[in-house]
């Protein structure tokens, strides 16, 4: 049996290649839809369903969905929460969150819908806040918590709010990309601050194990883009930190995982060292572009060696502009005659130097310097001084240190 296989990306994993899983058709929407009437019914658009599992994390999704097709700003998703069984499996899940909060927690549910679960947490404890976060009200939503009529940007959002615990249910399978949503949340904790304080993430999905036992289709319609096995959640948990409890409930039908926030710290040391780069880059920028300044005025006649790829990037980065520094050649007799993108100088051979002095020769790509060096030599091409770029400056390739 020959596999049928797809490329497409994983929203939980990223693997790259998938099995085609469930080739189910054109459909139309099943939950959201809200037609009027028999002939709204049957008049519905449909949209494609293409259902594929990863391989590696087993993961199932629609590849072929598109989220502009689900009208939530005028058809909110609702679900039933009123069946006996589930009010227990609602009450069982808020006492896991609950026991490992504070007496008076701050509590953040994304996507809180009628605010069912963020409501039974702040009815359940005598202090606290308790926030609810969704772009699609209901007379329900604002009843007894705080309500925000917006999606929560986790890290703008984690930061300003520093909540004890952030509550995910029945959202992650409507999303394109929830392992963007989760590592966010995990980064957005990591920057709250130093006070030690954890904070915690409690979601919840549907859970499709069942589906390979008993061959089942119904779980399978446009609104759900993903669908969780265990082994994917799993997975996906575990991009928002340390996994402290995953569990399933209503018989099976639902995963849940309790997940202490955080990224590790080779990652955060990483993110760090990017941070002071950039931070770099805005002095570096500064005094190279004071430096050039410099060399246009003192009237000394500058070249820049290189007009394209990265010399091109030099030429951006630093403010070489074609009034100032119009001389730029090339060893390339190919590129002669045409120009740097962006700034227009008109790229000469680099024997013009052979008939015209030059005073300075910046070269911007410093692992070539050596050749291109040899090259003057040989050419018989002179220069006062040769520049490149070393550890935030021009440097004198021949007078000062580096490692070229």
């Amino acid at each position: 049996m020959s596999l049928d296989l797809v490329g497409t990306t994983c929203p939980v994993c990223a693997h790259s290649v998938a099995a085609r899983f469930f080739p189910a058709g054109e459909q139309t929407l099943a939950t959201l839809a809200w037609p009027a009437s028999a002939e709204a019914a049957r008049a519905l658009p449909r949209h494609a369903q293409d259902f594929v599992q990863c391989p590696s994390c087993s993961h199932v999704w629609n590849h072929k969905f598109r989220y502009d097709a689900i009208p939530y700003e005028s058809n909110p998703n609702r679900m039933f929460n009123s069946g006996g069984i589930w009010k227990g499996h609602l009450a069982d899940t808020r006492d896991v969150l609950l026991n490992h909060l504070p007496a008076a927690p701050l509590v953040v549910e994304i996507g809180c819908g009628e605010g069912h679960f963020v409501r039974g947490l702040a009815q359940a404890r005598e202090a606290g806040r308790f926030i609810g976060f969704d772009p699609n009200a209901s007379p329900e939503t604002g009843k007894g918590v705080e309500f925000h009529a917006r999606l929560f940007d986790p890290l703008v959002d984690m930061g300003a709010f520093a909540p004890d615990a952030v509550v995910i249910r029945h959202v992650l399978e409507h999303l394109t990309e929830p392992a963007k949503l989760i590592e966010q949340l995990a980064w957005g904790a990591a920057m709250q601050g130093s006070d030690g304080k954890d904070c915690w993430l409690f979601a919840e999905v549907p859970c499709i194990d069942r589906v390979f036992e008993t061959n089942r289709l119904a779980d399978f319609f446009y609104e759900h883009v993903s669908h969780f096995t265990t082994e994917s959640f799993r997975t996906l948990m575990s991009r928002a930190g340390e996994i402290v409890a995953l569990e399933h409930g209503y018989d099976g039908e639902v995963v849940y995982a309790l997940v202490k926030l955080g990224v590790p710290a080779h990652a955060r040391e990483r993110a760090e060292a990017a941070t002071r780069f950039a931070a770099r880059t805005v002095a570096s920028r500064e005094t190279i572009a004071q430096q050039l300044s410099g060399l246009a005025a003192s009237g000394k006649r500058v070249a820049i060696w290189g007009g394209t790829g990265k010399a091109a990037a030099f030429i951006h980065q630093f403010g070489a502009d074609a009034v100032r520094f119009p001389l730029v050649v090339d060893s390339d007799p190919h590129k002669a005659g045409t120009y740097v993108p962006g700034t227009g100088q008109k790229i000469e051979f680099r024997d013009v130097l052979k008939t015209s002095g030059v005073d300075v020769i910046v070269i911007p790509t410093q692992w070539r310097a050596r050749d291109i060096i040899a090259e003057m030599l040989r050419e018989g091409i002179a220069a006062q001084s040769v520049m490149i770029e070393h550890n935030g400056a021009l440097v004198d390739f021949g007078a000062q240190a580096h490692p070229y």
